[in-house]
């Protein structure tokens, strides 16, 4: 009876530390949500909303470091994502979004955003490289409208070639699974 309770507590300890571990270390909890994306939760889904409005431009630096605005964008999809190397939830959607960008990049019709978050752009630069994550990471410029971002993130966005906004999320989500790639296709 007394190895039943022993072994009973230690269970609760360790799972009392695992829980900790996944709380307070964000390396940990960029990989277990990278593990319950691999499980096929968290699907990005795009429902196209027929009453869907025209978003709201604004400005980013691009890759030159010029001032762009999202309103001559238009004619194009432009998928946007706002990120921050210090955050667990950005880190772990990374690699869906690598591959996503991966399968467009060479596609014109579509625009790609990642704009950081972080203090400096230096720091989401150095972060992709040492993660061999080739995307282009851009800034804003300027304040953004709370129905584009309101400070969550990841909040990632999809602008059909109309530019209105047709897909909003915030939280992690998984970007490079067969089918959000076919609703991504099919707004071009």
């Amino acid at each position: 009876m007394e190895r039943k309770k022993i072994w009973k507590k230690a269970g609760n300890v360790l799972f009392i530390a695992v829980l900790l571990l996944l709380l307070f270390n964000g390396t940990a909890k960029s990989w277990m949500l990278q593990r319950l994306m691999d499980l096929g939760l968290f699907q990005a889904n795009i429902k196209e909303e027929p009453a869907a409005t025209a978003a709201p431009a604004f400005s980013y630096l691009d890759a030159n470091g010029t001032i762009v605005s999202t309103g001559a964008l238009k004619g194009k999809v432009v998928f946007i994502n706002f990120w921050a190397t210090w955050c667990p939830p950005c880190k772990a959607e990374m690699p869906s979004l690598h591959a996503l960008y991966q399968q467009f990049k060479n596609d014109e019709r579509v625009v790609f955003l990642f704009l950081s978050e972080d203090d400096a752009l230096g720091t989401a630069k150095t972060y992709l490289k040492a993660k061999q994550l080739d995307m282009p990471v851009t800034a804003r410029s300027g304040n953004i409208a709370r129905e584009i971002f309101s400070g969550t993130l990841p909040t990632t966005l999809i602008l059909d070639k109309a530019g209105r906004m047709v897909y909003r999320h915030e939280g992690v989500a998984r970007y490079d699974a067969p089918a959000f790639i076919e609703q991504l296709r099919a707004l071009l």
